[in-house]
């Protein structure tokens, strides 16, 4: 089939030209100047991209890697972390704590609500001896369509005059949803590249507070390659990626910023994916008028601006899936949780998108729909009405 495939999914996201193309500049040593320029160009502006950082650690790795190096370098063997329930991936990280050798406090599920800061004050107020070493949350959870209240949850720790460390991932939140490290009191941030910034899968960063380094100075878990402290040394190139860096990537990652900058910086694609999220849930809205479909999230403020959670009802999901796939070339995400399995799909509004290409998409699943004799309402123009009551806020 001809034309583009609308790659909806919660991520890895559609990728720019511009950064494919810069995948294809030759091999250069890594010890050349102009490489080692880029580099440090890149390390001078992520700190900002965070809202604050005092230290960025690139690693050669997925989002899991940066995880694992959170957990790391910041705890000694046997620590407790508090790692509330939030979905899929945050039921992943705490596998991986349990499975590193940490004992993980949780909370109560969390499927169409985000995390309670009420409920994590008061698990950090009952650890009078201060066992619980982190308190690890997940911004944005992509298998529920929720958003974090961080500053909401930083006052739940201040609340409860804990000494935890505040780690966040925000690997889908990254240049998507407000992230302020500094005024938020925010140790650790977990970001991958594959999403808000445009990239392939392949990089992912911890970005540090002073009080993260600090911690880390005394951290006695075991740990090698994705060590922090090594990373530091400046003027050492090698070093600071831990081994070989990933040229490439690093060519292309300057493109997805230089694309950034260009059209307004991080607070302009903040505002691009929150106008491109209200399109979707009033696309879902007008499907509901006339069929099972449900926005996971049930209240608007909780609701993430970078994918959609869509419950169908009785209906069966997975033939939506694949007939949009295979017969439109509408890639949208299957659910992710024994909860919603087989009843939810997920769609992804992030990345290098656009107006035409997200009523393309939602038109090919609303195409799908009638297909397959779905029931539904009309929910593409109501899109194009969201849309077009922002277009004259949004930029040329």
């Amino acid at each position: 089939m001809g034309g583009r495939y609308f790659v909806q999914n919660p991520g890895p996201t559609n990728i720019p030209d511009r950064v494919l193309e810069a995948f294809r500049r030759p091999a250069i040593d890594f010890a050349d100047p102009e490489f080692v320029a880029l580099a440090d160009s890149i390390w001078a502006e992520l700190p900002a991209v965070f809202g604050g950082a005092d230290e960025i650690v690139v690693l050669t790795a997925v989002g899991h890697g940066a995880w694992e190096s959170a957990l790391t370098n910041t705890l000694d063997p046997g620590d407790t972390v508090l790692i509330p329930d939030c979905g899929m991936f945050g039921r992943r990280w705490a596998m991986m704590a349990r499975d590193l050798g940490y004992e993980v406090v949780s909370t109560t599920p969390h499927i169409r609500a985000p995390i309670d800061p009420a409920e994590v004050a008061d698990i950090l107020a009952a650890d009078t001896a201060h066992q619980i070493r982190s308190v690890c949350i997940v911004h944005t959870e992509t298998s529920t369509g929720a958003v974090t209240d961080l500053p909401a949850m930083r006052a739940a720790i201040d609340a409860s005059d804990h000494p935890a460390l505040f780690v966040v991932d925000g690997v889908c939140s990254l240049a998507i949803e407000p992230l302020r490290m500094r005024d938020w009191g925010i140790d650790v941030v977990v970001a991958a590249a594959q999403k808000g910034l445009m990239m392939p899968p392949g990089l992912s960063f911890c970005a540090l507070s002073e009080r993260a380094v600090e911690r880390n100075r005394a951290a006695a878990t075991p740990r090698f390659h994705l060590a922090w402290a090594p990373r530091f040394e400046e003027g050492h190139i090698y070093k600071r990626f831990g081994g070989t860096p990933p040229i490439q990537h690093m060519f292309a990652l300057r493109a997805a910023l230089d694309m950034i900058a260009e059209t307004g910086g991080v607070d302009a694609s903040i505002a691009r994916h929150r106008r491109w999220a209200a399109a979707v849930h009033a696309a879902v809205d007008g499907w509901s008028s006339a069929g099972p479909w449900e926005i996971n999230m049930t209240e608007p403020e909780h609701r993430t601006a970078a994918i959609t959670c869509v419950r169908t009802g009785e209906v069966e999901a997975d033939p939506l899936i694949a007939a949009a796939r295979d017969r439109f070339s509408v890639s949208v995400g299957s659910a992710m949780l024994t909860e919603t399995e087989g009843r939810a799909f997920r769609i992804g509004h992030l990345g290098d998108l656009n107006e035409p290409m997200l009523l393309g998409a939602l038109g090919g699943l609303e195409t799908a729909m009638t297909v397959l004799g779905l029931p539904h309402g009309d929910g593409l123009p109501a899109a194009v009405a969201s849309l077009a009551a922002t277009a004259q806020s949004s930029e040329p």
